[in-house]
This record gives structure tokens, sequence and C-alpha cells, in this order.
């Protein structure tokens, strides 16, 4: 609740001192320009998801990166609609990438330690990039267990 507050209070100082520089009109201007763009790029946000999963598939992002890329985007983009001016600003920085850079060195992502993938009697392993594929074996008919539940429990009433 305390940061719902202390951003409120910044939108309002950012967005009147930027105000009474610009003015009125100018100001409104923003607004009105800002949301289209952030429309805009929300809109086109799936072009440059299927790009980047394009490029996550041929090995050249890690998902790291693709995730980065694509939450900063859409966060940026959403930012951008949101009128005031420290959200544009913030919404700017999300969609340059400036911000994500800053971030990503204070907050750092925990990768899963890798382990080795063998093959067995059971399963198949096949690794390629960061993804694993598991394949199970057909049984054969002669393994299947045939197993059948028998309730003895008296509690249940019988109509």
């Amino acid at each position: 609740m305390v940061y719902i507050f202390l951003y409120l209070f910044l939108e309002v100082m950012v967005t009147t001192y930027f105000a009474s520089i610009l003015g009125g009109f100018a100001t409104f201007l923003e607004i009105i320009i800002t949301a289209f763009i952030g429309i805009f790029l929300l809109k086109n946000f799936k072009f440059s998801l299927m790009m980047n999963i394009k490029a996550l598939t041929q090995g050249e992002i890690t998902q790291e990166d693709f995730i980065k890329q694509n939450v900063a985007n859409a966060i940026g983009a959403i930012l951008l609609i949101i009128p005031g001016f420290l959200t544009d600003i913030i919404g700017i920085f999300l969609q340059f990438g400036i911000l994500t850079r800053i971030l990503t060195k204070v907050f750092t992502f925990k990768v899963a330690p890798k382990q080795n993938q063998t093959h067995n009697e059971n399963n198949f392993y096949y690794e390629n990039q960061n993804f694993t594929y598991t394949q199970k074996r057909r049984y054969d008919d002669d393994e299947i267990i045939d197993v059948e539940v028998i309730d003895d429990s008296k509690s249940i009433k019988h109509s």
C-alpha cells in the first residue's frame, strides 16, 4: 500500500513538473500520442514475440534473454498507455532495454544446474539447446499389470 502512494506521489510530482514546462496542450498531446504508441506496440507485440521465438528455437538467444525482452516490451507498452510522465519514461526505458539491463544486474536469474542426460532402458533423452525432450518407451503386453480394487468399507450406504 505504501508503494502505491509513493508511486502516485512521484507520478504527480513528475507530471506537474513537465506540465508546467510544456503547458497544458502539449501535455495533453503527449498523453494521447504515447497512448497510441503503446497501443500500437501492444498490437504488434505478436510479431516481435514470433521473431524472438524463432531466435530462441534457432539458439540465437537464451531463455533468459527471451523472457527479458518479451516481458520488458509488454510492460513498457502498457506503461506507455497509462497517462503520466513517469510511467511514460519507465515505459520508454523498458522498450529500449535500458531499464531491463539495470534491473538484471540488480536481480539475477537463478539457473537450474544441468544434469547429465543418459540413455537408459525405459527412457530416451534428447537434449537440444536448453530444452529436454523425453520420450517414453512403449511397453509390451506381458509387462502390463491388471489391478482390481475392492472396498470392504461398511460406511458406504447401498440403495
